[in-house]
């Protein structure tokens, strides 16, 4: 699921292949051709880069992973109300 989650997650954030890579420091030269590597499904960013994207796109990197959408979006629901009770 990473692919798809991590393409809906840039898309969500309204950043391109590019700004998305050069955020989680990838090297600016290559960053749009390995975040579309990245979600074609075509390479697999280690652990690190998952959670620097994460980061990046202010989502729990275990969203990235999961399989089931159900479970992906009840992630993505406690990520925000926990974000809004730290505010």
């Amino acid at each position: 699921m990473l692919p798809h989650r991590l393409k809906e997650a840039r898309l969500k954030k309204g950043f391109s292949q590019q700004k998305l890579g050069v955020l989680a420091g990838i090297d600016e030269a290559t960053a749009s051709a390995r975040m579309n590597q990245y979600e074609r499904g075509i390479h697999v960013p280690d652990f690190e880069l998952v959670c620097r994207l994460a980061a990046v796109l202010d989502v729990p990197a275990c969203y990235l992973y999961t399989l089931e959408d159900d479970l992906a979006g009840q992630i993505l629901q406690w990520h925000e109300q926990r974000n809004k009770s730290q505010s």
